[in-house]
């Protein structure tokens, strides 16, 4: 391959040249900023990862220790390799390698990667797809996302648009609200506890804290009837996907319509900028089994599959590449 690249571990003192990487990386979010990943460090044993080409950052890995395996970070909805724009396959090929073998010689003999779906990237990253082909690496883990293709300009089914009609019926208000204290305490931390004896992945405190720091990437939209919200949504903003994070409606309220009638409002007017509007995932049982009614409800605005892929590759297996080119 030509070139020698060096991985090491992430440390405090790397934080602004990995912040300043993922805002010009090929296939990163604001989830990759380290305010993000950092807020829950107290519950993951941190093993992010830097790659260099000389003195040139050219991946990073948002990662985590668990079990003696390093996995791509788990308080992450979707993490990888992050890679620099304008890299070849060549260069690709040499940071893979560089990640599996710094592993090796830590002596952590499998790395899982969370691989970023391709809706959240501006250029094209099948680089690492295929490089995961060609070292084994075995699939743990596939989800599905029903995601909207504002280009496509798909339309909405009429059973869903009833639910619009509801909504200007019921005389339904829809604000924006830099606060996210309503729609958490009365929306959705009853209904999860109610329905499924559960609870949101993010506290109130937790998701405050990082409104404030990402007040353009987490917005809170929320739906009220005579002055009382009856549902909300909060939305994670990237360059090119308006993502629903949590969804929620208060008991017998969406016979209001208030679910059709805010989502209608954000694909059709907020979001109708962004190329996708993903609705999250359908599926549970580690991806085995599908929610059908979840499942109908997304696909009735429009939306199509899209998959969210967890691998499994050994360390050892980096000699696989050693042929390729």
């Amino acid at each position: 391959m030509g070139k020698s690249y060096i991985t090491r571990r992430y440390g405090e003192k790397d934080h602004v040249i990995w912040d300043d990487f993922v805002a010009r990386a090929k296939n990163a979010t604001f989830l990759f900023n380290r305010g993000f990943m950092d807020y829950h460090s107290d519950r993951f044993d941190d093993y992010s990862l830097l790659v260099f080409d000389g003195k040139k950052l050219c991946a990073v890995v948002p990662a985590n220790l668990v079990n003696g395996e390093v996995c791509a970070h788990q308080g992450l909805t979707y993490a990888g390799i992050v890679f620099l724009k304008g890299l070849k396959f060549s260069n690709v090929l040499g940071v893979y390698k560089s990640i599996l073998q710094f592993l090796e010689s830590q002596k952590i003999q499998r790395f899982v990667i969370k691989v970023v779906p391709r809706i959240y990237c501006t250029l094209a990253t099948d680089e690492l797809d295929y490089l995961l082909f060609l070292t084994d690496a075995q699939l743990l883990r596939r989800d599905l996302s029903i995601t909207i293709d504002q280009v496509a300009s798909s339309k909405i089914q009429s059973n869903r648009m009833e639910g619009v009609k509801k909504g200007v019926k019921n005389q339904l208000i829809i604000k924006e609200d830099l606060d996210l204290e309503a729609f958490w305490k009365q929306v959705l931390i009853p209904n999860l506890k109610e329905r499924y004896d559960s609870a949101p992945t993010h506290s109130y405190e937790e998701i405050a804290k990082l409104a404030a720091l990402f007040p353009e990437n987490i917005r809170q939209f929320n739906v009220y009837h005579q002055e009382a919200i009856v549902a909300g949504a909060t939305m994670f903003v990237s360059k090119t996907v308006a993502h629903v994070q949590y969804i929620s409606a208060i008991g017998d309220k969406q016979q209001l319509g208030s679910l059709d009638f805010l989502f209608h409002y954000l694909i059709k007017e907020v979001f109708c900028d962004k190329q996708y509007f993903d609705l999250g995932t359908s599926s549970e049982n580690s991806g085995r089994s599908v929610n059908s009614g979840l499942l109908y409800w997304k696909e009735c605005f429009g939306g199509n599959g899209n998959i969210q892929d967890t691998y499994e590759v050994e360390t050892a297996n980096h000699v696989l590449l050693d042929t390729v080119l």
